[in-house]
């Protein structure tokens, strides 16, 4: 692994975009990366703010209205169309969603974790809360602080690092295109490779949980209507 590719897919949310935009270039990372975030059909006011971003930053912005009319979500297509750029520079591909704020160490130090760690697939960072208490989707890692384990379930992709070896093991082409979210079929597919997916629980990241999608937010404060959308509309495909 020579380098990384960091990622962030988003649609809308800004102003919670803008803060892991900075986050990640604020941190200190000593191996040679790059920085991509990959506009899903935001309105156009938003694009705007990101192409204005972009500028001031210092990252690649990609709208991927540029290249596909499928409509949102399109996590599929970035997560094919990085793998291939990822396999081809020998990179790390660290997917950062467009919820959450790292530290200035957390992208090296996962890098680093990962090369640490015999037949690591994804060296995925525990999220906290403003609390720093561990919150969703990682409730389960509760009273395994400070520690790195291998994680027998799934690992989210909120801040996680996929390495170059199980990138090039599993091809992304071969994902269910009907679905809309990866992470579960990835982090098993990995598993059933020989793999190993590794949590940091010693790496925590701030995580506002569903900050990207906030319709999600009914599935806590009006469930009868969240799952009413998720299965009328085909929403929320895992």
């Amino acid at each position: 692994m020579k380098c990384l590719h960091i990622i962030t897919p988003v649609k809308d949310s800004i102003d919670f975009t803008l803060e892991t935009i900075k986050a990640i270039k604020e941190s200190e990372i000593k191996v040679p990366y790059t920085y991509t975030v990959y506009n899903d059909f935001s309105t156009e006011e938003n694009t705007r703010r990101l192409e204005a971003a972009s500028k001031e930053l210092g990252f690649t912005l990609v709208n991927l209205a540029d290249i596909t009319t499928h409509p949102s979500p399109n996590y599929l297509l970035v997560l094919q169309k990085t793998q291939q750029e990822a396999i081809a520079a020998d990179a790390g591909l660290l997917i950062v969603e467009s919820d959450v704020v790292v530290k200035k160490n957390t992208l090296q130090d996962l890098y680093d974790g990962a090369l640490s760690h015999d037949k690591c697939a994804i060296a995925a960072a525990v999220t906290v809360d403003e609390n720093g208490e561990i919150n969703y989707p990682y409730l389960h890692a509760k009273g395994r602080e400070n520690q790195v384990y291998a994680e027998k379930k799934h690992c989210s992709f909120c801040c996680s690092l996929l390495t170059p070896e199980f990138l090039k093991a599993f091809d992304f082409h071969l994902l269910d295109a009907s679905k809309n979210w990866f992470d579960v079929t990835i982090s098993h597919e990995a598993l059933k490779h020989g793999f190993t997916n590794y949590l940091f629980t010693n790496l925590p990241v701030w995580h506002r949980p569903h900050g990207s999608r906030p319709w999600k937010q009914l599935k806590y404060k009006n469930p009868l209507k969240y799952y009413w959308l998720k299965f009328t509309k085909g929403l929320d495909k895992i």
